[in-house]
């Protein structure tokens, strides 16, 4: 089977690429992509027969890559890291997939069921992990001064709260104000894998590109977040945990 890898981190896939050669799987890999631009141009250019898909990848997610395909006549097995939406969603469709890091009998695993099931049934099982991803727990209602708003929480990068006022920040550079402190949306954001590292902060994990010691959060756009000495244990705890997956 031709084989795409669609995962922004380098790491996981070297080891992906070393389980599969290790194996003797009959699998070649074709290419190697980090976002979904990359992954729709490689795709519809190779049209592999199977992709590994990561399912939160710095400019979207792996949905987004499956609306954006040409030719989706190729398999998938999903690769995520334990993300508690990301999963549920994943198993209500009944798809594979594999958790970072990957594990070699659970590899051997998913291609053994893959090669044997049809694109059609795969289909109908995408349809439901989807379905299931875009519902409550991946979304938020905002109500704003004239309207309420839905945004997706795999798309906002950071809340700022200011005054009893909080703004969201997405990943399209749209923002939204809410007239409700922060406070009233910190548990929900906790269970989308956001962090609090300071008290006018809360930060999606998946878009930190990297934590100066100093005390400062380097986001994937650029923005730079204070994180506060008194949270600065638990921040560290945290973006180590999300990270080691």
């Amino acid at each position: 089977m031709k084989a795409l890898i669609v995962e922004d981190k380098a790491y996981i896939r070297k080891g992906l690429i070393n389980l599969l050669e290790s194996d003797n799987t009959e699998v070649e890999i074709i290419g190697e992509c980090a976002s979904v631009k990359e992954a729709v141009v490689v795709s519809n250019a190779c049209k592999p027969e199977l992709v590994f898909l990561d399912i939160n990848l710095t400019d979207g997610t792996g949905f987004d890559f499956l609306d954006q395909t040409e030719h989706h006549s190729f398999k998938t097995i999903f690769i995520t890291a334990y993300e508690e939406f990301a999963l549920r969603a994943l198993k209500a469709g009944a798809v594979d997939y594999l958790l970072k890091p990957v594990d070699f009998e659970e590899l051997q695993a998913a291609l053994k069921k893959i090669k044997s099931l049809p694109i059609s049934e795969q289909k109908k099982q995408l349809r439901t992990a989807k379905k299931v991803w875009y519902q409550d727990d991946a979304t938020l209602v905002l109500s704003l001064s004239d309207s309420f708003q839905v945004i997706n929480l795999t798309e906002l990068l950071y809340c700022e709260s200011d005054k009893g006022y909080t703004t969201f920040y997405l990943a399209d550079n749209k923002k939204y104000v809410a007239s409700k402190p922060l406070k009233e949306y910190e548990e929900k954001l906790e269970t989308a894998n956001f962090t609090r590292p300071h008290q006018s902060f809360m930060v999606n994990l998946k878009f930190i590109d990297k934590y100066d010691k100093s005390g400062i959060i380097y986001l994937k756009n650029g923005k730079k977040i204070p994180v506060s000495s008194r949270k600065k244990d638990a921040f560290i705890t945290t973006f180590l945990r999300f990270n080691s997956h």
